[in-house]
């Protein structure tokens, strides 16, 4: 019985580089009629021909892409799309840019799909420790950026000098803090803090 191999092509509309997944497929070769594509943004991923073809998809199939980020935008759901298809619909992937991850049989000991899960966390460990890592790094880097005095966030508006007359009359409770505020064209918190600053 011949098996059914099915191409997945993703590509956002910006990069109308859809030409190189497709003749990648095609050399494997996936037919021309089982080969779905969406076309998205960025933003949105809402992947009407993915769900289409997964709908299709039947145990003993191939699913056939080029890379694995054509299965998700991160490796969550990469992991998670992983798992729908080889495990809940016991599909064979193969990605041809990384022969490892081919489920495929691969011998009689050892078979592809494991072998392709342990390379699939793997990379997920890697991608998930990189991130932390980014993140790190970019801690650090702001700790050390405010130890040499940068300031972040938009530049504190200047005190305007009428504001201590109104500090005055607010202290001796001539006039509200609000309405203190409302003559500075300042927010209430903003006076209140202003206040709360001067007498430190």
């Amino acid at each position: 019985m011949k098996t059914t191999i099915f191409g997945y092509i993703r590509v956002s509309t910006k990069e109308q580089c859809e030409e190189r997944q497709m003749l990648a497929l095609r050399s494997f070769p996936v037919p021309e009629n089982q080969i779905f594509m969406d076309k998205l943004s960025g933003k949105d991923f809402n992947r009407p021909q993915y769900q289409k073809m997964l709908r299709k998809l039947k145990r003993g199939n191939i699913l056939v892409i080029k890379s694995i980020d054509r299965l998700g935008r991160n490796y969550e759901e990469i992991l998670n799309q992983w798992r729908i298809i080889t495990k809940e619909k016991q599909v064979d992937i193969v990605v041809l840019d990384m022969p490892l991850l081919d489920t495929r049989q691969t011998g009689k000991d050892l078979t592809g799909t494991f072998v392709a899960d342990l390379v699939l966390q793997i990379l997920s460990y890697v991608a998930q420790t990189e991130r932390e890592n980014i993140r790190q790094r970019q801690m650090e880097g702001i700790a050390a950026a405010k130890l040499r005095g940068v300031q972040f966030g938009r530049p504190r508006k200047p005190v305007p000098k009428n504001f201590f007359l109104l500090k005055e009359r607010w202290e001796k409770k001539e006039i509200s803090s609000r309405k203190a505020a409302k003559e500075l064209h300042i927010a209430q918190d903003t006076f209140l803090r202003w206040v709360r600053e001067q007498e430190n």
